[in-house]
């Protein structure tokens, strides 16, 4: 037999376009259309809806960029079309081939109903199945003109990201506003079309089942009368059905589709936006399910629910309804999809409690999976987080892009810091916005790492970030491949029936141990350095104020401020989102996230002030309150004592030039250009600085990605570097300390020096007024270490990366996270690197430069970057950092001063000094939360972990009496399988594995 494979599947293509599309809606007729341009921000709905508009034709541009437009369509169905079915298209300068990002719609009826979301392919509103004739038509849309940020040249600078920027240019043309008639075997055919033709794409050119389905198809077109398809497409299916009730083999991967829509909390758009496209998306969804019985839609975010629940009550009433009938499902339990490398401890234990307390609270329902697929990496702390909060198990698909190395598995357990394993999965078809098109579900099937041992993965399916969701046109896929020969079978399930089948089938997966790095976007440690200093900052804030309150209320009746906390750490979950937190948002979402961080600030100081207020009284006496976790000063943890802070040592010239500094236990030269040529280590007799090198080194790299500015640095930045050694000014200041001033390109830097009498640790204070573009400025700290690896802190913990490049894994890790400190050892002497809003950094081996042999270790902060997509004045202006260099430190000095130079002491007078509220006998206890339980109950619930990577066995004692302790989860509920600790009614005892958080409630007296 002749081949002409080719010929019929070129003449599928053309006759599916150009004829069988097009007679989907044989008839139509215009609607009239009319509409109201609000003058500024989104109106209410009801304001929308009275608003009176003015006509507007189609072909006209309407829409500046972030405005909001109330449409208002009107017609009369056509007696003709009477026992037909009927909907209304309406196209408001949709491009389909951007199914997200870009002008939507919500459709009300007048009454203010919503109806559903109008999205790039997903125009369609049913007007009635089947109509009677000569029904009137009144529809009201509410339309979001959002400029297109990423376009078809994407990564291009533009001032599109900011409504202050946009300008009033109409960003789009109204295309179609009409009354149609849907012809429903003409769609199916569409469906049946695509569905065999994609399959057949998929299959082996040699397989006998591709041959049948093309000898299938081309019978199809055979008996289509291109001149009338409506009056033949019946006829067509008729020889299609055959090949679609084959049924697939038995060893068929299987693929549960979990309805979708991924929607970023913020990016390419502002958080007043993210509302209104949840708004659309939920509305759509609810929709969808009362028309398709087998559909399932799974959805993250609390926030989001809250966000429908707040300010679409509308639409939140028929969610209600679809999560009571089991079918609209919440999914993963956290406040928003957040980062995961950047939060911190306490943070992401939050993300959490306040996601599935709102679960619970609104639904009675619990997750027992995370869920973020479009997560930068995941850091090796979290699966203990997960556990704490009683859940068991991740579902990512973000690792698939990784640019370097394959990851091995698809299901796996995935090993903590601590040792928690949590059943893991990644969703072999690559994608969080499947659309079942053939290619999809067949690399799903192809791609899977576990075939032979599991058969089962997950399809997140739907268009997310305002397409508006899954469509009827993927769930009737859905349902041809449900049991189709040659292609994995699909069915609708929940996330925790997918993950209940998957680990029934491989209850003893691999194991994959520490972090899961993603190897692309490292630069979202960096890009946006204010939003990234306003959530750490925002982080010890509220250590502070629950610290302080709780004791506050313990000791005096201090009124503990229950909705002010959890308001504020709400609003400090949701900017850890993942496009926020890491920098990766338009300027707008960035504009308003600093305003929000300086609320948050003020808010917070507030608190703590009137709590220590309370707790100090009235008086003249001087006062240091230590948040820290550790005693310092002579100020115990968590108290309050009289302060003996010396100042800093004062600085004496230098032989050659510059500055010494010198307390008796460190030694440091700063030369005449500023830099650290030498920290001396007086006790261990041994220099920190690598031979020829100096520390405090600025140096400057070219950064101009091959893609994804503010998201990635290739390594290729390293080829060019510019050390910035130029000093304008070396002088000594007048409270101690050395103060160097640079200035290059168009910025300037001044850093200052300190050391304090009694410590090894030099202070670096700098200060950046940066005007640079496509820039990286690092700052060094080469070390006369030899060290094969090196730790990091992480959540509750710290974690070890290796310093070399053996291995393309490791080469791939050139830009890691840290939380407060970095720290390199050799056995016996370390040094820590510490920081207070720094989190991206690198490490490396370099030879020695005085001829000895070994090796030396850099380490490198990363301090700012200047990508111009998709904010074009990132970092831009003045920053501040502070960091701190710890000679002859070990893993548990690193841990210390990097809470210590993250919560500095704070002076007040009163009458008389604080006790803890809760004192540890063991530094490498940390206590990360002393706060009232969020209940009301009065109970105190005390957060600590182990911190150095060893057991321990530690006495805690309450400050107060108590009746009762308890171990809980994060959520503070006891853990009946756990034993309550020993205790003698005074003191506590614990014994902790490396790593170990544990949470206890204690019910006072």
């Amino acid at each position: 037999m002749h081949d002409d494979r080719t010929l019929v599947e070129a003449r599928l293509r053309r006759v599916l376009d150009e004829r069988i599309r097009p007679a989907v809606y044989p008839e139509s007729m215009p609607l009239e259309v009319a509409v109201w341009h609000a003058p500024d921000e989104p109106v209410p709905v009801a304001e929308g809806l009275a608003a009176e508009p003015a006509p507007i034709e189609v072909g006209a541009r309407w829409g500046a960029p972030w405005g909001t437009s109330w449409f208002r369509v009107t017609g009369t169905v056509p007696e003709a079309w009477a026992g037909r079915t009927v909907e209304a298209i309406l196209d408001l300068g949709f491009d389909e081939n951007m199914p997200g990002f870009q002008c939507e719609g919500l459709v009300y009826r007048p009454d203010g109903t919503p109806v559903k979301g109008l999205n790039p392919r997903n125009q369609w509103v049913r007007i009635g199945a089947p109509v009677e004739g000569g029904e009137e038509v009144r529809l009201h849309v509410e339309a979001a003109s959002n400029p297109v940020i990423l376009d078809y040249h994407p990564f291009r600078p533009t001032r599109l990201g900011d409504k202050d920027t946009a300008g009033s240019e109409p960003q789009y043309t109204l295309a179609r506003m009409d009354l149609a008639v849907l012809d429903e075997t003409v769609w199916q055919l569409v469906i049946d079309l695509e569905v065999l033709g994609e399959l057949m794409a998929e299959l082996p050119v040699d397989s006998p089942r591709r041959h049948e389905i093309l000898r299938a198809i081309e019978k199809a077109l055979d008996v289509i009368d291109l001149q009338d398809v409506n009056g033949t497409a019946e006829q067509a299916r008729s020889h299609l059905r055959p090949a679609l009730a084959a049924p697939a083999v038995p060893s068929a991967h299987r693929i549960s589709a979990v309805g979708h829509a991924h929607i970023d909390s913020a990016w390419l758009w502002p958080l007043r936006e993210t509302v209104r496209k949840v708004a659309r998306t939920t509305a759509n969804m609810t929709a969808l399910l009362e028309d398709e019985p087998e559909f399932v839609f799974a959805m993250s975010q609390a926030q989001q629910w809250a966000w429908v629940k707040e300010h679409r009550p509308e639409v939140w009433a028929r969610v209600r309804k679809a999560v009571t009938d089991g079918r609209f499902v919440p999914a993963g339990g956290m406040w928003v999809e957040s980062d995961t490398n950047m939060p911190g401890s306490e943070a992401m234990a939050r993300q959490f409690v306040h996601g599935k307390r709102f679960f619970l609270d609104e639904f009675g329902i619990e997750n027992d999976e995370a869920w973020l697929p479009d997560t930068f990496g995941f850091a090796a702390g979290l699966p203990q987080i997960i556990k704490a909060a009683g859940a068991k198990r991740l579902l990512t698909q973000k690792i698939s892009w990784s640019q370097t190395n394959k990851f091995p598995h698809h299901t796996f357990r995935w090993e903590g810091i601590d040792g928690t394993r949590i059943f893991t999965h990644f969703p072999p078809v690559d994608t969080y916005n499947c659309s079942m098109k053939g290619s999809e579900i067949a690399h799903a099937a192809r791609n899977f790492k576990d075939k032979g041992v599991a058969r089962h993965s997950l399809a997140p399916t739907g268009w997310g970030d305002g397409g508006g969701g899954t469509t009827r046109e993927m769930i009737a896929k859905a349902a041809r491949l449900r049991d189709l020969e040659g292609s994995a079978t699909v069915v609708w399930e929940t996330p925790r029936d997918f993950f209940d089948k998957a680990e029934a089938e491989y209850p003893e997966p691999p194991v994959w141990v520490g972090e899961l790095y993603l190897e692309l976007h490292r630069a979202t440690l960096t890009s946006q350095a204010q939003t990234k200093q306003g959530n750490r900052r925002s982080e010890h804030l509220l250590r502070e104020a629950e610290l302080w309150a709780a004791t506050a209320a313990v000791r005096s009746g201090f009124p503990y401020p229950y909705e002010e906390l959890d308001r504020i750490w709400k609003t400090v979950l949701l900017h850890q989102f993942h496009d926020i937190l890491p920098g990766s948002s338009i300027a707008w979402v960035h504009r308003e996230a600093r305003r929000t961080y300086a609320r948050v600030a003020e808010d917070l100081h507030a608190i703590i002030d009137a709590a220590q207020r309370a707790l100090a009284g009235e008086g003249t006496r001087e006062l240091a309150f230590n948040s820290a976790p550790h005693g310092r000063n002579g100020v115990p943890a968590g108290g309050a004592g009289t302060p003996t802070a010396a100042r800093p040592v004062e600085p004496t010239p230098r032989v050659g030039g510059g500055f010494v500094l010198d307390n008796g236990l460190l030694r440091v030269e700063i030369d005449a250009q500023g830099l650290v040529v030498s920290a001396y280590d007086i006790d261990a007799d041994r220099e920190t600085i690598a031979p020829g090198r100096a520390a405090g080194l600025l140096q400057l790299h070219p950064d101009f990605p091959n893609m994804w500015d503010a998201w990635d640095v290739d390594k290729f930045y390293r080829n060019t570097v510019t050390d910035l050694t130029d000093a304008d000014e070396v002088t000594a200041t007048e409270a101690g300390g050395v103060r160097v001033m640079r200035s290059f390109g168009g910025s300037r830097v001044t850093q200052v020096l300190t050391l304090a009498p009694g410590e090894r640790r030099l202070v670096l204070d700098t200060e950046v007024d940066w005007h640079e573009t496509e820039k990286f400025l690092k700052l060094a700290f080469p070390l006369d270490v030899h060290a094969e690896r090196y730790a990091s802190e992480t959540q509750f913990g710290h974690f070890h990366r290796p310093t070399h490049t053996n291995t393309s894994w490791e080469a791939a890790k050139f830009e890691a996270c840290n939380h407060r400190f970095v720290h390199v050892a050799e056995p016996g002497w370390g040094v820590a690197v510490v920081n207070d809003s720094t989190y991206g950094h690198d490490v490396t081996r370099t030879v020695r430069s005085d001829g000895d042999l070994g090796t030396t270790t850099t380490v490198r902060v990363s301090l700012l970057r200047a990508p111009r997509f998709p904010d074009p004045e990132t970092d831009q202006g003045v920053h501040r950092f502070r960091h701190a260099l710890v000679p002859g430190a070990d893993i548990a000095d690193a841990v210390r001063e990097g809470w210590r130079v993250n919560l500095p002491e704070r002076h007040l007078t009163g009458a008389r000094e604080v006790a803890p509220l809760v004192t540890v006998d063991q530094d490498a206890v940390v206590v990360t939360a002393v706060k009232l339980a969020d209940d009301g109950s009065g109970d105190v619930v005390v957060r600590f972990h182990e911190a150095h990577g060893g057991r321990c066995r530690a006495t805690l004692t309450p400050g107060f009496e108590f009746a009762e302790v308890q171990v809980t989860d994060l959520l503070e509920r006891p853990l009946a399988e756990v034993p309550a600790p020993r205790n003698d009614g005074r003191r506590i005892a614990v014994r902790l594995r490396p790593f170990e958080l544990v949470t206890l409630r204690l019910r006072r007296s």
